[in-house]
């Protein structure tokens, strides 16, 4: 059984406080997982303001629907993030 694990590096310069960066996040957050087949949650970067990182996982019986999956989840990110989404990285596991 496949598995993908997707990792969102975010940079908000115009958040001045965790609530301002929290709010941010949710809402991106909220807005992957409604339109795909993910588990999103901030994974790090809890401490600073204008840092956040997400992460996305999801399963399922083919690698090859994972990766589309994937593209679709990274490309919404870019969407709703634009400049503020400054890296990320997708990687694949097999799981028996």
């Amino acid at each position: 059984m496949p598995i993908v694990f997707c990792s969102l590096e975010i940079h908000l310069p115009y958040s001045h406080s965790l609530k301002d960066k929290r709010n941010i996040l949710r809402k991106t957050a909220d807005r992957l997982r409604a339109r795909h087949n993910f588990s999103v949650s901030e994974i790090g970067h809890q401490e600073l303001w204008q840092r956040g990182r997400l992460g996305a996982v999801s399963i399922g019986p083919d690698a090859k629907r994972l990766e589309e999956l994937a593209d679709s989840l990274v490309r919404e990110a870019e969407n709703i993030l634009g400049p503020d989404l400054i890296s990320y990285n997708i990687e694949f596991y097999d799981h028996d």
